[in-house]
C-alpha cells in the first residue's frame, strides 16, 4: 500500500516513478484473504485483488513498475548527489530520490502446519482479522505488549481468548498485564508451547505442550494468532540510515524524511505501532509530496 501510493502520487506529479516489486509483490496484505476495513470497499476485498488494484491505479499515471529485487544501495550524503540502486545485483538505477516502502515481516513460529492455514485461521494481525472470530474461540501467541495488545482485543469480540506464554511470566509491561488478568474471558497459559496447528480446510484446534510437566493437550479453537513480532525489511540500509534497535527506520516527525537528502521512509518499514494498510497508504503519500517538495527546492 504505501510503494503503490507514493507511486500513484509521484507519477501525478510528473516525477517519473519506477516502483521494484520485490519478492513480494503487494507487500504483507497478499497473505490476507479478506480485508473489509480499508474505506471504498464496503463489501469487503481481498488482499491480492486490492493490491492489484493500486498497482493499475499507479500504471494508469505512468509508473513504471518492475519485477525485481534491490539487492544493494549505495546511498548519498549530499543533497542534491544521485543515489545509486542495484536490482538483481546487475542493473543500476540512478536516481536523485528514493522512497522506501519495503514493509515488515511478521515473526511465525515456524510451523508446517502455521504455514498451512495461513490465511485460513492462523494470523499476524488482530486488527486487521479479530472480526471474522467474532463469538468464537481463539489463541495468541506470545509474552509482550503487542501479545497483550492483541488478546485484550480480541477478548471484546470473541467468546474466549486462550495467551500462550512460553515462560512462566510476561514480558508485556505491568499496565498490559493488568489489563489481560481483569479481562474476564481471556485465560493465559504460562509455560506452554504449540505443537501444530489442527484443522480440516480452515483451523479447529492448536495442540499445545505444557512444558513444567511435558503433558499435550488440545484446545478448540477456530483463530490462531501470531504476536511474537515484526521485522522490518530494512537490513540493506543498515549503516546508511538511522533505525531503532529493531531495525524501523526512523523519520523526523510528522514526515518520511530519513537522516540521508533525498530518501524518504514510508509504511510498515518505519512504522512499529499502527501497521495498517490505510495508515502504510497515507505514509506513501506524505513520501511521494516530500519527495516532490525536495526536487523543487533543488530546481
Amino acid at each position: 500500500p504505501a510503494g503503490y501510493t507514493a507511486a500513484i502520487y509521484a507519477s501525478r506529479a510528473n516525477l517519473n516513478p519506477v516502483l521494484i516489486q520485490g519478492l513480494q509483490p503487494g507487500g504483507q496484505l497478499t497473505t490476507t484473504n479478506d480485508v473489509e476495513n480499508y474505506p471504498g470497499y464496503p463489501e469487503g476485498v481481498t488482499g491480492p485483488i486490492m493490491m492489484e488494484d493500486f498497482k493499475k491505479q499507479a500504471e494508469r499515471f505512468g509508473s513504471k513498475i518492475v519485477f525485481g529485487t534491490v539487492t544493494e544501495v549505495i546511498l548519498s550524503k549530499t543533497k542534491g548527489d544521485v543515489h545509486k540502486i542495484i536490482v538483481d545485483n546487475k542493473e543500476e538505477i540512478y536516481t536523485k530520490t528514493v522512497i522506501i516502502s519495503t514493509g515488515a515481516s511478521a515473526k511465525y513460529l515456524g510451523l508446517e502446519s502455521e504455514k498451512k492455514f495461513m490465511g485460513s485461521g492462523v494470523s499476524a494481525c488482530a486488527v486487521c482479522d479479530g472480526f471474522f472470530f467474532k463469538n468464537q474461540d481463539v489463541v495468541v501467541v506470545g509474552g509482550g505488549d503487542s501479545a497483550a495488545e492483541e488478546a485484550t482485543y480480541l477478548a471484546k469480540l470473541c467468546k474466549k481468548v486462550y495467551l500462550l506464554v512460553r515462560k512462566d511470566e510476561m514480558r508485556a509491561s505491568q499496565i498490559m498485564q493488568k489489563r489481560v488478568f481483569d479481562t474476564n474471558n481471556l485465560e493465559v497459559l504460562f509455560n506452554h508451547e504449540t505443537i501444530e496447528v489442527m484443522g480440516d480446510k480452515t483451523v479447529n484446534s492448536i495442540k499445545v505442550k505444557d512444558t513444567k510437566n511435558n503433558q499435550e493437550k488440545i484446545i478448540s479453537a477456530s483463530g490462531f494468532f501470531l504476536a511474537i513480532g515484526h521485522t522490518p525489511n530494512t537490513q540493506i540500509f543498515k549503516n546508511q540510515l538511522d533505525m531503532d534497535s529493531v531495525g524501523y527506520l526512523i523519520t523526523k516527525p510528522d514526515s518520511s524524511i530519513t537522516n540521508l537528502p533525498g530518501v524518504f521512509a514510508s509504511g510498515d518499514a518505519q512504522d512499529s505501532i499502527y501497521r495498517q494498510a490505510i495508515t502504510a497508504a497515507g505514509s506513501g503519500c506524505m513520501a511521494a509530496l516530500d519527495a516532490e517538495r525536495y526536487l523543487s527546492e533543488l530546481d
